[in-house]
């Protein structure tokens, strides 16, 4: 397998900085395992390690300091046949030490690369979690008065089952790194090595004395006995499809309904806290899964819960969906002020084509779309019951689902008094006169 370097974007760290030799030693790992571009996930955050993403031609992401396994983590459990490898220095470890522990205690499928330098590369050389309490660095005496972490021995006393330290200099650091690469669960390598734009200028340290303080720790080449278990990622959908069985159901919904609408919808559900927006748009993306749909759905709320807005948005498309944010709606509901603040820079984005649906009397921004204005308080409806009357409304047209899917998606998640109320709001917003005469502002 060819080489995973980006032709387009070489190398480019200080002269003798160890972290390149750690990128091709990684490299050499990728085609060891004869992984190509669509195979890996490189994901970095903030530092000098964080240019691994920009030097890798395969999938990659950067995020903020100290947070790479979380985006990692998610990245994995979306896709997990990707091998996904988290490149960090010691100073985003640091950072973000609880998602360590939280990666190292839950077992997921993903190699952390720990590019450990002792200090702040890139913003000039302050101590870290790692650094010595002797050296002299940029930041004073703090690093005198804490005592540096030793990587391995937190990782592997939160329950990582792969934990290696060896230094960038080793020959064998492209072996440790495959097997980290290729072990399935959670691998912690910690790399040691020079910054030569910064640590190494204040302190006297060489290849031959990284290996020589390395010995003074314990030694960590691999596999950790007493955390050996199961993978996160395999587990959970095990215990996920077996707790969907219990309860008599199939965990994936089938599509039954044919499918109503052949393009894909943006729509975004606008209210207020107590409006049911978020429960609405749960209720639409069911309806139109039924319907042979993907679905997306992004709610947002304030921390108050119990007042101000409540929006819900929702992307329906016959075709997966790889990005879930509303840029251009096809389609608004507006029930209340207070959702129409919170999103009022979409109602400019929509073509003449979108549609808003809104209650009667509700100011709304100047928008191309037309407008479908119901007097939901005349024909009998409550707060809490407009949002699924509108999507009976939206149901009667077949735009973005049907009547039948609306009602099938209300079977699928509701029991009991709840689901015969639902079934007795869908038939009262049958009765109600529609469409409505359209009008644009």
């Amino acid at each position: 397998m060819a080489s995973l370097l980006n032709a387009a974007r070489p190398p480019a760290f200080c002269p003798g900085c160890a972290h390149e030799r750690s990128l091709h030693a990684l490299d050499r790992a990728f085609e060891t395992l004869a992984l190509g571009p669509d195979e890996v996930a490189v994901v970095s955050d903030i530092g000098c390690s964080g240019l691994f993403d920009t030097f890798f031609a395969a999938h990659t992401f950067h995020g903020l300091h100290g947070r790479a396994l979380t985006y990692a983590a998610g990245i994995k459990m979306a896709q997990p046949q990707l091998k996904v490898v988290v490149t960090m220095g010691d100073g985003g470890i640091g950072i973000g030490g609880a998602h360590l522990l939280a990666a190292c205690r839950r077992n997921l499928d993903l190699t952390l690369l720990v590019l450990n330098n002792f200090n702040f590369g890139m913003t000039g050389g302050q101590c870290s979690c790692t650094t010595p309490p002797q050296a002299v660095v940029a930041s004073g005496f703090l690093n005198a008065l804490e005592q540096p972490i030793d990587i391995c021995s937190v990782a592997a006393a939160a329950g990582a089952p792969f934990v290696g330290r060896a230094s960038a200099y080793q020959p064998e650091l492209a072996r440790l790194l495959s097997e980290a690469i290729g072990y399935e669960g959670f691998a912690v390598v910690d790399i040691w090595g020079l910054c030569t734009g910064h640590y190494s200028r204040r302190n006297r340290l060489t290849p031959d004395e990284i290996e020589r303080d390395m010995a003074t720790l314990p030694t960590f080449t691999g596999l950790v006995a007493r955390n050996q278990r199961s993978e996160y990622g395999a587990r959970y959908r095990r215990v996920r499809d077996a707790s969907a069985a219990g309860d008599g159901e199939e965990y994936e919904m089938a599509a039954i309904f044919p499918l109503p609408v052949k393009d894909r919808r943006e729509i975004a559900l606008l209210g207020a806290a107590g409006d049911r927006i978020n429960s609405a748009g749960s209720l639409l993306a069911h309806a139109a899964i039924l319907g042979g749909m993907q679905a997306t759905q992004k709610n947002d709320y304030d921390i108050t819960v119990m007042r101000g807005p409540s929006v819900s948005e929702l992307i329906l498309s016959p075709e997966p969906i790889g990005y879930t944010g509303v840029e251009r709606p096809d389609l608004v509901v507006a029930l209340a002020p207070e959702g129409v603040r919170r999103k009022a820079e979409l109602f400019a984005k929509m073509a003449p084509t979108g549609r808003v649906l809104c209650e009667k009397g509700l100011v709304l921004p100047a928008t191309a779309a037309r407008l479908l204005e119901v007097d939901f308080k005349r024909h009998g409806f409550r707060r809490t019951e407009r949002a699924l009357a509108a999507l009976v409304l939206l149901a009667r047209g077949g735009d973005p689902i049907t009547l039948a899917m609306l009602e099938g998606g209300l079977r699928r998640i509701s029991r009991g008094e709840i689901l015969d109320a639902g079934l007795d709001l869908i038939e009262r917003a049958k009765a109600v006169p529609w469409p409505p005469r359209e009008s644009q502002q």
